[in-house]
């Protein structure tokens, strides 16, 4: 395949992507076009223009901040950046995953080189130069509840990237300013507005939601390919599949699926050892799998347009001589987004489980010794594998909850309702890991039960994916600690095998 410069970089004249936000987690070039900088540019002089006319408010550059907006804010730019930052410095809590952080930024990055924020062309130009290097802020992962922009996580990356609180350099944390030296960056100059644009947008929200549906997209074609591996093991009859039955059900993601799931298993014969319906752990992935994939085609348009428009407020237009004063940082969009990807994890984690249930009984495995141990009594194979799972689906179960029906009013009632997209994106992020600790654990299972005498596959992509396993995991005999396994597993069955 031919690497362009799309496949290394970001153009911050052209769209971003979930795969940019991916690659944000390690240095990445950040390319600042002239036609970037031209807009940025007209933005700023229209805001100088707006600014030096006594007779125009700007929220938050000749205001106070929030319910505050009443009162003026302070005369001086550098004090009012002062007071931007410094009265969001309150999160707690650990930091927050080191690409989420890194991608947050590119997110507004991007908004902001769309040159309706009126920032100053140094902040674009500094922040995409951070880029090329391992700098990452230190920002608490509590503070945020996605209304006015993630204000107190971006807040701390903000002020990280002046040389103050901390920050990560190749993974270790320092104080900011020796990362920003040790790095070759300058701390970035801000204003008031600088300041006010790089916290007022949903950034860390649409990062951590985006970087959250990668990872269960992944996560999904690989349960599907898992089934299907399933299916071949076990020796049933992928009759379940017939695109004439799945066309009836009339609905798309489960004729996408099928038509994957066909795919995969083209060449397989069943084994006539099983019964006439399998259970709904096989017989009904295909509805269930293109169920989530119908859910998770409406969280990609979510995450498509939040990557594609302008988180801020207030909005610059100099051809229309308008500053725009609404709700552009409102997460919303991505609050049900999140706690739509939560309920994905939640059904596909439990597909995966039953699935490793069925293969471990005896009762429903097509005859394998139970817990597919390679001596039963003496060796006790999956069975510890087993129960981390059950642990885990309880724990995505504990977490669906959806965060985007507890609105609470906040801020003297100026945030009087608040989607809570921050809280709904990161638990999507926290849950996603657990879905793929559970393809791995089906994916050991089904590598194991091959060794204890299930069926080699006869299709040609199954045994190539059986195969990749076995590659890297030795057979559960005598019994071991699995955890590694089932790691390596999930990374398998996450790539292309």
């Amino acid at each position: 395949m031919t690497t362009t410069a799309s496949d290394t970089s970001v153009d911050l004249g052209s769209p971003l992507t979930p795969a940019h936000l991916l690659r944000a987690a390690a240095p990445l070039p950040v390319l600042v076009g002239s036609a970037v900088l031209d807009r940025v540019e007209r933005g700023r002089a229209y805001l100088r223009t707006v600014l030096a006319d006594d007779e125009r408010p700007v929220y938050g550059a000749k205001t106070g901040f929030g319910a505050l907006v009443g009162f003026a804010g302070r005369s001086s730019e550098a004090d009012q950046c002062d007071n931007t930052l410094a009265h969001l410095g309150a999160g707690q809590g650990p930091d927050l995953p080191l690409d989420i952080t890194r991608a947050a930024l590119l997110v507004r990055t991007w908004s902001l080189a769309q040159g309706l924020s009126g920032v100053s062309a140094h902040v674009v130009s500094g922040l995409s130069a951070m880029f090329a290097s391992s700098f990452v802020p230190a920002v608490p992962r509590y503070g945020s509840v996605g209304a006015s922009g993630d204000l107190i996580p971006l807040a701390y990356a903000a002020q990280a990237l002046r040389g103050r609180g901390h920050a990560y350099l190749d993974g270790v944390r320092l104080p900011a300013s020796e990362a920003l030296a040790s790095a070759g960056l300058e701390p970035l100059v801000l204003d008031g507005r600088d300041a006010l644009a790089l916290v007022n947008g949903t950034s860390v929200t649409t990062a951590a939601t985006a970087l959250a549906l990668s990872s269960i997209r992944s996560s999904h074609r690989a349960l599907a390919d898992l089934t299907c591996l399933l299916v071949d093991v076990v020796g049933a009859d992928p009759g379940f599949l017939d695109p004439r039955l799945i066309s009836a059900f009339g609905h798309s993601g489960a004729v996408t699926v099928a038509s994957w799931m066909r795919s995969t298993l083209e060449g397989t014969t069943p084994s006539g050892l099983r019964a006439l319906q399998e259970p709904y752990s096989i017989r009904c992935s295909p509805q269930l799998l293109g169920a989530a994939e119908d859910a998770l085609s409406y969280v990609d348009s979510v995450v498509s347009a939040d990557l594609g428009g302008v988180s801020d407020n207030p909005l610059f237009f100099p051809g229309d001589d308008l500053v725009a004063h609404g709700g552009n940082f409102f997460g919303q969009p991505a609050a049900f987004a999140a706690d739509v990807l939560a309920m994905v994890t939640a059904s596909l984690g439990n597909l995966a489980e039953r699935q490793l249930d069925l293969l471990v009984d005896p009762a429903r495995n097509t005859g394998l010794p139970p817990m597919l141990a390679a001596g039963p009594g003496q060796q006790h194979g999956l069975q510890g594998v087993q129960l981390a799972t059950t642990a885990f689906v309880a724990e995505i179960r504990r977490g669906v909850l959806p965060a985007s029906t507890q609105s609470l009013p906040t801020n003297l009632h100026n945030q009087d309702v608040v989607p809570f997209g921050t809280q709904a994106a990161l638990r999507a992020y926290d849950l996603a890991e657990l879905l793929r600790l559970l393809c791995g654990s089906l994916a050991l299972g089904l590598r194991q039960a091959v060794y204890v005498g299930g069926r080699r596959p006869t299709a040609p992509r199954c045994a190539a994916l059986l195969d990749a396993l076995a590659a890297v995991i030795e057979p559960v005999d005598p019994d071991r600690p699995l955890d590694v396994d089932v790691r390596v597993a999930a990374e398998v069955v996450a790539g292309e095998w």
